[in-house]
């Protein structure tokens, strides 16, 4: 797999995981990163092979609060550092 198809960072609590993703995109004429997330639960099915699932039971919710959390926190502080690096 290369670089460019890697997350920047990914959280995990238990079977749940938040990847966040960097997206170069042209606006207003010049180069702007934008982030996305994706939320993912891995679990074995009963032959014990791995599967993954965009379906949360009612007990998955606490840890997937948790890792949506702290892919928030991620994306706002690096975004208000890069807008405090970039100059007037």
């Amino acid at each position: 797999m290369s670089e460019a198809n890697k997350p920047v960072k990914s959280f995990r609590a238990g079977g749940i995981e938040a990847s966040i993703w960097e997206n170069e995109i042209q606006q207003g004429g010049q180069q702007v990163t934008r982030h996305s997330v994706t939320i993912r639960k891995q679990y074995r099915d009963k032959d014990g092979n791995w599967k993954e699932s965009s379906t949360f039971f009612p007990n998955d919710l606490p840890r997937l609060v948790l890792v949506a959390q702290r892919a928030f926190e991620h994306v706002a502080l690096n975004e208000s550092a890069d807008k405090e690096d970039a100059p007037a």
